[in-house]
C-alpha cells in the first residue's frame, strides 16, 4: 500500500517543496562534502559518511513503521521523493512544447535534465537528447529506487538515490579520483535496473494508440550492440531500447549515434515516447506495488 500511495502522490502532486526533498539535502551534503574530498580514500570516506547519514535513519523508519496499521502510510509519504515521474515527463514535453516556439528556449529547458552543453544544439539534436534524458532518466529515477525499495525496503531506495545523486555530482570522468567510488557504485547499482528498464522499453504491449504484441526477441541482439557504442557501461540500454522501439536515431554528436541509419526523431516520437514512458512507468509501479504487498 505504501508504494501505491507513492505512485498516487506522485502522479496527482509531483515533487515535494525544496526545503522537504531529501534528495536536495543529499545534494546539500555533497556540496559542502565535495571540497574536502582529496583523493580516492577521501572520497571514498565522505561517501560513505553521507551514505549513513541517509540511509541509516531510512532503516530505523522502515523497521519502525512497518508493523504499525498505519505505518504504510507514513512509509508512502516518505517514499515518494525518492522516485520521480510526472517532472521527468513534464521536464521533457516542455522542451517540446519550446521547440515549436524558441529555440534557444528549447536549449535552456534541454539543459534542466541533460548533462551536456546545450548551447549550440541544433532542433534535431535537442530532441535527441531529450529522448535520451527521458530514457535514462526513466531508469535512475523510477525503475531504480522502485526496484531497490521491493527489495530492501525504503532504506534501499534511500541509498539508491544517495548513490546516484552522488554520481551526477561526483561522478564526472575530469574529477578522476576523487569522484570514482560514487560513479563506480551508481554503475554497479545500475547494471540490474538499467538492463530491465531496455528490455521494458522493448516489450510490445497493448497500447491505446494501435502498438500490440510482445517483447521483441529479435531487437535484443541489437540492443545489447547499440548499447555497448555509449561511454557508460549502463545508461546505453535505456536509451538504445527507446531508439529501437520508436524507430529513430538518438545520438550525441562526436561520442555515438544510437540506431544510426534511422530518422531524427519527429515531435510525433516525442509524444509516443512520453505515452509509453508514463503506460510502463505508473504500469511497472502498480505491479511493484502488488509485489510489495504480496510479500
Amino acid at each position: 500500500m505504501s508504494l501505491f500511495l507513492a505512485l498516487l502522490l506522485d502522479a496527482l502532486l509531483g515533487e515535494p517543496p525544496a526545503r522537504f526533498h531529501p534528495v536536495v539535502l543529499m545534494g546539500r551534503y555533497l556540496a559542502w562534502a565535495w571540497p574536502r574530498v582529496r583523493d580516492l580514500a577521501s572520497g571514498a570516506f565522505y561517501w560513505a559518511l553521507g551514505a549513513l547519514l541517509f540511509t541509516f535513519p531510512a532503516l530505523l523508519l522502515d523497521l519502525f513503521l512497518r508493523p504499525l496499521a498505519w505505518g504504510w502510510l507514513l512509509l508512502g509519504l516518505l517514499l515518494k521523493p525518492l522516485f520521480s515521474l510526472r517532472m521527468l515527463l513534464w521536464e521533457v514535453k516542455e522542451v517540446e512544447v519550446a521547440l515549436a516556439q524558441d529555440l534557444e528556449e528549447a536549449r535552456k529547458r534541454l539543459a534542466r535534465i541533460a548533462s551536456r552543453p546545450t548551447g549550440d544544439l541544433s532542433e534535431e539534436e535537442v530532441r535527441e537528447a531529450a529522448l535520451e534524458s527521458l530514457s535514462e532518466n526513466l531508469s535512475d529515477s523510477l525503475v531504480a529506487p522502485l526496484l531497490y525499495y521491493a527489495f530492501f525496503g525504503l532504506a534501499g531506495a534511500a541509498l539508491y538515490r544517495y548513490a546516484n545523486t552522488a554520481d551526477a555530482m561526483w561522478g564526472y570522468p575530469e574529477h578522476g579520483a576523487r569522484g570514482a567510488v560514487a560513479a563506480r557504485i551508481d554503475d554497479l547499482l545500475n547494471l540490474l535496473p538499467a538492463r530491465f528498464t531496455g528490455l521494458l522499453l522493448l516489450t510490445q504491449i497493448p497500447l491505446p494508440w494501435g502498438q500490440s504484441g510482445l517483447f521483441s526477441f529479435r531487437l535484443w541482439p541489437r540492443l545489447w550492440r547499440e548499447a555497448r557504442k555509449t561511454p557508460s557501461p549502463n545508461a546505453g540500454f535505456p536509451m538504445a531500447a527507446l531508439a529501437l522501439r520508436l524507430g529513430v536515431r538518438l545520438s550525441k554528436r562526436g561520442v555515438y549515434a544510437l540506431n544510426e541509419n534511422a530518422p531524427s526523431p519527429t515531435p510525433k516520437a516525442t509524444r509516443e515516447a512520453l505515452r509509453l514512458s508514463a503506460l510502463l512507468g505508473y504500469g511497472l509501479g502498480l505491479l511493484m506495488a502488488l509485489f510489495t504487498w504480496v510479500r
